[in-house]
């Protein structure tokens, strides 16, 4: 057994006694949920920034900034710039709301402020979209152990599905948040050791005079192809995601809200540049992987010392798990809370809806291996995520906080105009939209104009049923008279 392989063995060991351990303290399901609305600053920063950093931070924009160059720091970028926006102005208010309310899930927020259609049709998508972000969390880990260990990848999945599952189940929310203090620790001092050494072990003058044959855009920050697309289609699901505004509602009160996930903004905005970085100096030193998910494994385990690079993939390893987590979060709650509570057995106990919380955790994480296997594309799998996520959702919650005449037409002819506006472009295109017109950005406007169309003509519907109705109680007034 290699180092590599032997660091990354004995930490899922570690990892999964722990959550072991700690799911002993789970009584039920508001631990497993919303860990009794008890996180402080500290755990919610941690919690978020381990969440944060995840497949897309690691090994997805690696391999972008490797074929796409400096404008891949809108990847991470743009989750920075949402998240600042969650800290000061929609996360507060969601926890105001959730804790007023005994608010659990985004479901149950929706069904609060609309209906229980929205809250099922919001379900649905959502269970379908997060699956894709599990599988681009199990595609990194299968593609790491790939590279470390020569596993084939469908067992590098697998064997990543199953640490994540197993300290997952245990303890939910509550569980995650403490293993998750553990993976940043890892994360973030595995990054800030190997970046300095890659880059010293590459040079700086190398990758200053790097210039990639046919695209002269690589060391454009403003990279019309990339930065638009990943600012629409990233920014805004980092306002609404699911699974962060149910950490929120984890959290004690507001000022843990805007100091837990302020930090996690500047935590992701001074991370940025690192996975940008890496992908150019694995450009100079391997130029020739076709595969882009290989990238960061293969610059940890051939440009740095045998211990250093196990340190690196430890780092690499723990941002897979800590978002893995976060996915199965949504996937669990949108199951056991937003359907089977709600829809298909609402009179089940507290302990009944926590063990399906846990039969639907070990469900999600077998689907997700599928999933992951059948795909291969981190990229990919992840956009196809955030933007199923800023289309049916964006509009729908914002409205629902800032407009009080809101109702549920408005929201299900946002969710069925965003959803409707994507696939055309998605379809129609492959994925690749026309120009700058991505099918985040055609979703999100759609969502925006049949929210507005909708709205106005019920609002106006609504006015002249008023009017009429107040001439009829005049003449009534004036007959009596």
């Amino acid at each position: 057994m290699n180092i590599h392989l032997l660091v990354l063995v004995a930490y899922a060991l570690g990892l999964m006694t722990i959550g072991l351990r700690l799911g002993r303290y789970v009584r039920g399901s508001a631990d497993f949920f919303v860990a009794s609305r008890a996180l402080g600053p500290g755990l919610i920063f941690s919690t978020m920034l381990a969440a944060n950093i995840g497949a897309g931070s690691t090994v997805g924009a690696t391999g972008l900034g490797y074929a796409r160059g400096l404008a891949a720091w809108w990847w991470v970028g743009s989750a920075a710039i949402g998240s600042v926006v969650l800290a000061f102005w929609i996360g507060p208010a969601m926890r105001r709301v959730a804790a007023a309310n005994d608010l659990r899930t985004v479901g149950d927020y929706l069904e609060f402020r609309y209906s229980q259609s929205v809250r099922g049709i919001v379900s649905v998508l959502l269970w379908i979209g997060s699956l894709a972000i599990l599988a681009g969390q199990l595609i990194a880990l299968g593609s790491i152990l790939e590279v470390v260990a020569g596993l084939p990848f469908a067992i590098g999945c697998a064997i990543g599905a199953l640490v994540i599952t197993s300290y997952y189940t245990a303890g939910g929310l509550l569980t995650a948040a403490w293993i998750n203090v553990i993976q940043l620790i890892v994360k973030l001092g595995g990054f800030a050791v190997a970046l300095p050494l890659v880059m010293q072990y590459v040079g700086w003058d190398a990758i200053a005079a790097l210039r990639v044959p046919n695209d002269a855009a690589y060391w454009s920050f403003w990279r019309p192809d990339t930065a638009v697309g990943l600012f629409i289609t990233i920014a805004p699901a980092f306002v609404i995601s699911p699974g962060l505004l149910q950490k929120i509602f984890g959290a004690r009160d507001d000022r843990a809200v805007r100091v837990g996930v302020g930090l996690n903004a500047l935590g992701l905005f001074l991370y940025a540049g690192v996975p940008v970085l890496l992908g150019m100096a694995a450009h100079v030193t391997f130029p020739d992987i076709t595969d882009q998910k290989l990238v960061l494994p293969t610059i940890l385990m051939r440009a740095l010392p045998p211990f250093i690079g196990a340190i690196g993939l430890a780092a690499v390893f723990s941002a897979e798990l800590s978002a893995a987590d976060a996915v199965l979060f949504m996937l669990t709650t949108s199951l056991s809370q937003d359907l089977y509570k709600r829809f298909i057995n609402p009179a089940a106990s507290d302990a009944r809806v926590l063990r399906v919380a846990r039969l639907t955790t070990v469900l999600s994480g077998t689907l997700g291996v599928g999933l992951a296997i059948a795909s291969g594309s981190i990229v990919d799998t992840l956009t196809v995520f955030y933007t199923l996520l800023t289309v049916s959702l964006f509009v729908p919650i914002l409205a629902g906080l800032y407009i009080a005449r809101a109702r549920t037409p408005d929201a299900l002819a946002a969710i069925a105009a965003g959803v409707a506006g994507m696939l055309i472009v998605q379809i129609g295109t492959g994925g690749r939209g026309w120009g700058a017109l991505t099918p985040a950005l055609v979703g999100l406007v759609a969502a925006i104009a049949g929210f507005v169309i909708v709205f106005v003509m019920r609002t106006r519907e609504t006015a002249a049923a008023r009017g009429e109705r107040d001439v009829r109680d005049d003449r009534k007034e004036r007959n009596r008279a």
